[in-house]
Formats: C-alpha cells, structure tokens, sequence
C-alpha cells in the first residue's frame, strides 16, 4: 500500500498545476489532501476527473479556508469526520477512514499564526486530537498523515536558530506537542525510514526559499507502534510541484 499526504493549498489551484499527471506519476492507493480550500461540493467538481476512486471530503464553515480530502482506491470500512469537539469541529481539518486492519486519519493541524495570536488554541487542539487518536487506537492501529504545522527538531528546518521561539512552527509549545504524540507511542515514519536524512515539505513563497531549498519539514506519517514493522518505506517527494508543499508517502 502506498499511502500518500499533500497539503495542496487549494484544490482547485492545483488541479490547474498538473494536479492529474502528479497523481498519476505518485500511483498512490490512497491520497490524502490538507487545505482544500473548498467547500465539499467544490471539492468534488475539482476531482472528477477520478472516476472510481472512493472521495470525502470536510470542509471549514468559513468558505475558501482549511478544509481535507480523502481519495481511496479501496473502499473504507467506514468514514468520520472532526473529533467530536465543537470548539475543533469548525474548520474542516479531520478525516478518519476505517481499513480492515488501521485508521487512516489526515489533519491539517491549526497554524499558531504569524503573530501567534493562535498559539493557545493549537495548544489545547494538540491535547484533544492526541486524546481522539488514543481512543480510536483502542480499536486498532492508527495512521496519521498530514500538515502538522511544526517541525519538531532542529534538522526539519533549514534555520532552526533564526525561528526557534519566535515564529510559528517552531515554538516550544508546538514542539512539546509533537512530542507528546511520540512519547504517547506514535512513530514518526520517516525519521524511522531516513535516519537523519534532510529532507523539507514546505517552503516559503518568499526568497525563492523552495529554489534555495530554505524549509520546513512539517508534514508527516505517524504511525503506532504496533504498525512499526509493516513499514517498508517513508519519503518526501520533493521534485513534485503545485504547491507550498510536496506530497510524503508511506509505505506499508
């Protein structure tokens, strides 16, 4: 199974990039999509051309924000959406897809926000979606995949000095919340694949940071423990363009 996760900046943006003849190279079993920025049925209509793919989507109340989307070659077991949360379930950003042996969930995880004005919400976002993730873990394994929007040690970031504690993706705050997921017993595919290996997802649209290769590596796999072994492989696929972001993929 090759899973896949991209974080596309607006579905219909792409889908103007070479969306279709990306999706064909990456051949994945299931893609999963952040930041649709569409509303459900505006998703949709950009991905019809996906004729007997499996597609949900969630969308944000507040239209053109947020927003996830899972296509599946497979059908799922069973499909939910948000955490159940009112204060969380506004924006879009969960998808939990049931297979017959793990949960797949993608999340476009809050941004803390250029001005951290939004630090305290991605605080308590992080202790109830990791509390959402330890219960459905009670059922079976977990597959996490998403913008995480932090990048959790100094090698995922080009300039750790520059930012730590003082933009958002790299606050302590956000840092001690991914490590919470995984001293909670979630692994991090790619670290777990790749060693030390640099490799970014996400590069700022300033600076032709992407051309210089100054990033970010914020969007992930985590996987539970138990799912360690059936890990065959983990990478960025940094050469694929369209948007802020490059997929990852992991392989089970």
């Amino acid at each position: 199974m090759r899973l896949i996760s991209w974080n596309v900046n607006g579905i219909r943006a792409v889908m103007k990039k070479d969306f279709m003849q990306s999706f064909e190279a990456m051949a994945p079993d299931v893609l999963c999509l952040q930041e649709t920025k569409a509303q459900d049925e505006q998703t949709l209509e950009a991905l019809k051309q996906l004729d007997g793919w499996h597609i949900y989507t969630n969308s944000a109340e507040r239209k053109g924000y947020s927003g996830t989307a899972i296509i599946s070659k497979e059908e799922p077991l069973s499909v939910s959406y948000d955490i159940g949360i009112a204060e969380h379930d506004q924006e879009g950003r969960v998808i939990c897809a049931e297979y017959s042996d793990y949960f797949l969930v993608t999340v476009y995880t809050p941004n803390s926000g250029s001005e951290l004005k939004r630090l305290a919400y991605r605080q308590s976002w992080d202790t109830a979606f990791l509390s959402y993730l330890k219960e459905l873990e009670k059922q079976k394994p977990v597959i996490l995949c998403g913008d995480l929007n932090v990048a959790h040690q100094a090698i995922d970031l080009k300039r750790p000095k520059e930012n730590y504690n003082k933009a958002a993706g790299y606050m302590q705050e956000e840092i001690d919340g991914m490590d919470n997921y995984i001293n909670a017993g979630f692994i991090d595919s790619f670290r777990e694949q790749r060693g030390e290996e640099v490799k970014y997802s996400w590069w700022s649209y300033r600076a032709q940071a992407r051309a210089r290769n100054v990033g970010w590596r914020i969007d992930y796999f985590l996987c539970s423990a138990t799912l360690k072994e059936r890990i065959t492989d983990a990478d960025i696929y940094c050469d694929i363009m369209g948007s802020d972001h490059c997929p990852v993929v992991l392989e089970i």
